[in-house]
């Protein structure tokens, strides 16, 4: 039995505020969806149409590159615009080999007809956004003018912000004409020196740092982008006012130590895991950090007090104590956990930061949002919360030996600082309450659609495509490439959502683009592919 006290708020997801697109509009008579896979005479008309498209300036490049994995391939991804305006979860990948298109995937709407000259000005906005949250908004943040598809199957011109408060994290659309709220959605979706530092867990490890006026601060220059951690100090009106665009971080925020040997576990383990998922992205996949362009990586911590949790409202509690979350632009804000000798649900919450897979998880959906920005509702928000998942455990099986102690790699999430379970695992999700297989999704507007619930059915066919194995639902069999192999799987999940999947994808959407990418990387019929389509299939997703 539990004789400890015991608090209940809720549980945590891990979150991300990403580029605010929306998926609230997957039902609308003018979406078409891109995803030929198998039918040539399909992909050469849908080439066609995206040619036409992008002549006519209905589609602009947003990004292109050259594929570091299978030679003369090379990539782009295409933005959708009316009139000059960017539609709200609309954009276009194709893949080309010596010019001659190999892949299309995508999501367009058609019939927009709506004039774009607003009736509000920014200015405006930014008043009534004053008047109906309390937040102003700093010259980063300010309002953009977007295409927002609507449910009833029209299409309204809106401008698009993102809110920071003590409580929430919301994506809002205010009509251009009358400031009416469209929609409101939380994206609770967080001269160089080496030394020596003990993290969350007690162990004991190297952290880079850099000297800076007799003392070391949480710095790091040993890696090509800046990688800063920053105390807050438990100041929770300085951490949203930041957030928010209003105020900068300094040297003097940044986490720092006297003598170079650390003991504030919480700041060592989020600048040392931000240092070890960034050499993960570099050494298996030659990423350069979130944007490929090392973009600088800011981890906040101690955003509040551990003690003053009981006087706390129950956001306060859920965002920056038992979460953490990636809150855009590259920075990353790590919850406290619960007071020594308090428990939730039976469970200790120590300092988020002190577990290597958490913090994996929110710097990959830094990832996603430079790549594919996958919205952040319903099925895609589903595929992005799974691929930060994935790329989590990918990042613990790289730098840690299998094991289910703490500090080994082993299929489930957060089992280090949320002990002894954790909040999901993608070889049982069932056993967590997550659907395992399509039959089972969650439907509905809670937690976005589901996002984090449904995460287990991606998640669930990551694992069998590695491991093997039936799916407890379905009964079906997959033989997976096996533990020996797992960076193949890897390098499909990773090629399909960063380089493929459109912002608005579904289930069935990154099935065709991992058996694409598949292909592409080990050939039709490989155990690659074989593994990838028997572990949709198991789950339920065709």
């Amino acid at each position: 039995m539990n004789h400890h006290p015991t608090i209940r708020v809720g549980s945590l997801v891990f979150v991300c505020l990403l580029s605010s697109t929306l998926a609230w509009a997957q039902g609308h008579p003018g979406l078409r969806t891109i995803a030929p896979i198998d039918d040539l005479r399909d992909l050469q008309r849908w080439d066609r149409r995206v040619d036409d498209l992008r002549a006519d300036g209905s589609l602009r490049a947003r990004s292109s590159w050259t594929d570091v994995d299978v030679a003369g391939r090379t990539h782009e991804r295409l933005a959708q615009y009316h009139d000059g305006i960017p539609v709200v979860g609309a954009d276009v990948t194709r893949q080309f080999a010596n010019g001659l298109t190999i892949s299309v995937f995508g999501r367009i709407y058609e019939g927009i007809d709506i004039a774009v000259a607003p009736s509000l000005s920014t200015e405006r906005i930014e008043t009534l956004i004053a008047q109906r949250t309390g937040v102003a908004l700093g010259p980063t943040r300010r309002p953009a003018l977007v295409v927002l598809p609507v449910p009833t199957g029209g299409y309204r011109l809106a401008y698009q912000a993102r809110i920071v408060t003590a409580g929430s994290l919301t994506s809002y659309f205010f009509d251009a004409y009358t400031g009416e709220i469209l929609k409101a959605r939380s994206d609770l979706q967080s001269q160089a020196a080496v030394g020596t530092a003990v993290g969350v867990l007690g162990d004991r490890k190297k952290i880079s740092v850099e000297s800076l006026g007799g003392r070391f601060v949480a710095s790091d220059l040993l890696r090509p982008p800046s990688i800063a951690t920053f105390d807050m100090q438990a100041d929770l009106d300085r951490t949203v006012d930041f957030l928010n665009g209003l105020v900068p971080l300094g040297p003097s925020d940044l986490a720092s130590d006297t003598d170079n040997d650390w003991d504030q576990g919480q700041a060592v383990d989020a600048h040392v895991y931000a240092g070890l998922t960034y050499d993960y992205f570099f050494k298996r996949f030659g990423r350069r950090g979130l944007d490929d362009g090392d973009l600088t990586m800011r981890s906040l911590v101690n955003p509040v007090r551990r003690e003053d949790i009981f006087s706390q409202t129950d956001d306060v509690v859920g965002n920056f104590y038992l979460n953490a979350f990636y809150a855009g632009q590259g920075v990353m804000v790590y919850g406290v956990g619960l007071p020594r000798g308090l428990t939730l649900g039976g469970q200790v919450w120590d300092f988020l930061s002190g577990a290597l897979d958490v913090v994996a998880h929110e710097l990959t959906h830094g990832v996603t949002d430079f790549t594919s920005a996958l919205i952040y509702e319903n099925e895609s928000g589903a595929l992005n919360e799974s691929f930060s998942d994935m790329m989590a455990i990918a990042v613990e099986f790289f730098f840690q030996d299998p094991g289910n102690a703490p500090g080994r790699a082993d299929y489930r999430l957060g089992e280090d600082v949320i002990r002894p379970n954790g909040i999901r695992s993608i070889e049982n999700p069932l056993a967590y309450g997550d659907p395992d297989h399509y039959s089972r999704r969650v439907t509905g507007e809670e937690d976005n659609g589901g996002v984090h619930t449904n995460s287990g059915i991606p998640n669930q066919a990551y694992y069998l495509a590695i491991e093997g194995g039936a799916n407890r639902t379905s009964g079906l069999a997959v033989q997976g490439v096996g533990a020996a192999n797992r960076a193949q799987i890897e390098h499909v999940f990773y090629r399909a959502f960063t380089r493929m999947l459109p912002a608005d994808a579904t289930f069935s959407v990154a099935r065709a683009a991992t058996v694409q990418a598949a292909r592409d990387l080990y050939g039709a019929g490989s155990p690659a592919e074989r593994a990838i389509l028997q572990a949709w299939t198991a789950v339920g997703v065709n």
